[in-house]
């Protein structure tokens, strides 16, 4: 086990030291520069020369990359262009919503997706599994943005259960807060919940088939019994997957329904800081989600081999 965990530890660093070098450069290259943005057209050169000095951007590419490297192992991701205020400080107050939010739909489509799976893969063939399947095709095609504002029209608008955008801040309280990211969290847990339910659905209709199963029922166990204590364990591998992406996915994209919704969340700083060139905050904002990502699917290696044990002995 240790050794299976030192190997996925050494992707991991690969994997985020190629991920930093990719996502300077890219950005780098993007056309327009951030102080003749801030300045304006009319602006006149030694103006922006100076702001260029006072920002830091007329020193060489590969300097700049390594002192951003450097401010982020020290806890510093640099200064806001537009906004004078420390990144870090900005990212630590835009994360308390973004995480809660995705950590709430995670939960929210894994509760509605395991139990529509196991049923569906229970009843192939019969009513109940077209039914399911038939929902899931719906959440898959529709994207979570219509259900936002279905969701915004019947319970905000029609039932008045629940605002229908901004935050109020954890200050008002646990309460307030979740009900105030209710909303944003279903209709992102919608599509993603019907994919974690064909996932579901469809790797446990492989392990129904295989000789352990047959071999579990003429052992005396019920369909019921076999489908819970060999079934469903076995089946967990390939959902663990789709669960780590969709964490990650919920965290880094959920850009539309958090402008939806008004929420001060990481999606809306990236949008707002790409349309003002803010350049050090996309680079960090984008950094750490890189992160977040890479560290989910270590996590995730790591709970196969927990799940299996055959991976902690496969080279």
């Amino acid at each position: 086990m240790l050794r299976y965990s030192l190997k996925r530890l050494m992707s991991l660093l690969i994997s985020l030291a190629v991920a930093s070098v990719v996502i300077f450069v890219v950005i780098e290259i993007a056309p327009g520069d951030p102080a003749s943005f801030m300045l304006g057209i009319n602006a006149q050169p030694e103006t922006v020369a100076a702001l260029r000095t006072e920002l830091g951007l007329d020193v060489p590419k590969w300097q700049r990359y390594l002192d951003w490297i450097g401010g982020m192992f020290r806890g510093d991701f640099g200064t806001s262009y537009t906004y004078r205020t420390p990144v870090a400080e900005m990212i630590a107050d835009r994360l308390w919503v973004s995480l809660p939010l995705a950590l709430f739909a995670l939960a929210l489509s894994t509760l509605i997706a395991f139990p529509a799976g196991i049923y569906a893969a229970s009843r192939r063939g019969q009513p109940g599994d077209v039914a399911v399947m038939g929902a899931t095709q719906l959440g898959v095609a529709v994207p979570n943005f219509w259900f936002a504002m279905m969701l915004v029209l019947i319970f905000a608008i029609n039932l008045r259960w629940f605002s229908a955008g901004g935050f109020v801040g954890w200050e008002a309280g646990f309460w307030a807060g979740m009900r105030s990211l209710t909303l944003p969290a279903v209709s992102l847990a919608l599509p993603q919940a019907a994919i974690l339910a064909r996932v579901m659905r469809s790797s446990l209709l492989d392990i129904l088939g295989e000789d352990f199963m047959r071999t579990a029922r003429a052992k005396g166990l019920s369909r019921r019994q076999a489908l819970w204590r060999h079934g469903v364990r076995n089946a967990l591998i390939p959902v663990l997957t789709i669960i780590g992406l969709q964490f990650s996915f919920l965290l880094a994209g959920s850009i539309i329904i958090e402008q939806v919704f008004y929420l001060p969340g990481l999606g809306r700083l990236v949008f707002q800081s790409i349309s003002s060139r803010d350049l050090i905050v996309v680079e960090s904002v984008v950094m750490l989600l890189v992160f977040s990502v890479i560290l989910v699917n270590f996590l995730v290696d790591l709970a196969y081999a927990l799940v299996d044990p055959r991976l902690r002995t496969r080279t």
